[in-house]
């Protein structure tokens, strides 16, 4: 069945299901009639809706389904929940509905564990130990296990259709122990760390020239002053005469015109001026 849904069971016909057929879940027990999804047939699948619990779904089909192909719902049948990967079955007797457990068994050959599993060995855990309860959740088998010793006076365990230890659990298949079956069935993965960006190392003048591309050399070919001062960095002016230790005071006027030429876009007379001086400079 698919998940969020539900289905009907109801005892074949035939001479070996006459033990079985309209008997009561307590008759079954004491007479050890086995009740197992291999001596029933599906006579009803539907889907569940939000609301719906197993009382409610019970109720309703009372009022007897237009698709359910067998007879009217009664003692015996079998409900089977599917519910967010959760399946649960249940009896149907008189006058109340009772969890079953070991009716559909989908355990491989490889399996340890069963329903019927006795005088089993759960690693870490001391004594033996017997399975008393089953789920399936999102498609895998899980079974409860009862200290065949200290029986409910000990916790149970949840363990897989191997035997493998999953979690402990007090009252059986609770929330709980569902959410630590979930987190055994999807473990979180842990965050991968990132590598740290790698840092470039410094660049000589030549390497930046190169690193600028086409567009910015081509810029800078045309602003510059002279083509040693291309180097990643637009509109370099030549630095001032030192004439006699001073500063040339008259060079610095030049070479601040001749800037004032280049940011308006005029290359005139200061600008070769500022190229002549930087030549002599040399």
């Amino acid at each position: 069945m698919k998940t969020n849904q539900f289905a009907v069971y109801q005892v074949k016909a035939g001479a070996e299901t006459k033990d079985l057929r309209f008997r009561s879940y307590a008759y079954a027990i004491e007479h050890k009639v086995s009740i197992t999804v291999k001596y029933y047939e599906q006579a009803y699948l539907s889907v569940l809706l939000p609301t719906d619990t197993p009382d409610v779904v019970w109720q309703r089909l009372k009022k007897q389904p237009k698709a359910l192909r067998g007879h009217s719902i009664g003692v015996s049948d079998v409900l089977v929940f599917n519910q967010n990967g959760v399946v649960i079955s249940y009896y149907i007797d008189k006058t109340q509905l009772v969890v079953l457990a070991g009716f559909i068994r989908t355990n491989s050959s490889g399996s340890l564990v069963t329903i019927d599993t006795e005088g089993f060995q759960v690693e870490g855990r001391s004594g033996t130990w017997m399975a008393t309860d089953e789920t399936h959740v999102d498609g895998k088998h899980f079974f409860l296990m009862e200290s065949e010793k200290y029986r409910e006076n000990a916790e149970f365990v949840v363990v897989d259709e191997q035997g493998k230890f999953v979690c402990e659990s007090c009252s059986g298949f609770d929330d709980a122990a569902l959410r630590q079956i979930r987190d055994y069935l999807n473990p979180p993965v842990p965050p991968q760390p990132t590598a740290p960006p790698m840092q470039k190392p410094p660049m000589e003048n030549w390497q930046k020239y190169y690193e600028n591309g086409e567009y910015l050399r081509a810029a800078e070919i045309t602003e510059e002053q002279n083509y040693n001062m291309i180097d990643g960095r637009v509109n370099n002016l030549p630095a001032p005469r030192v004439i006699g230790g001073r500063v040339s005071v008259l060079d610095r006027l030049k070479i601040k015109q001749a800037g004032i030429a280049l940011k308006n876009g005029k290359a005139g007379p200061d600008l070769a001026m500022a190229e002549n001086m930087e030549r002599n400079r040399k």
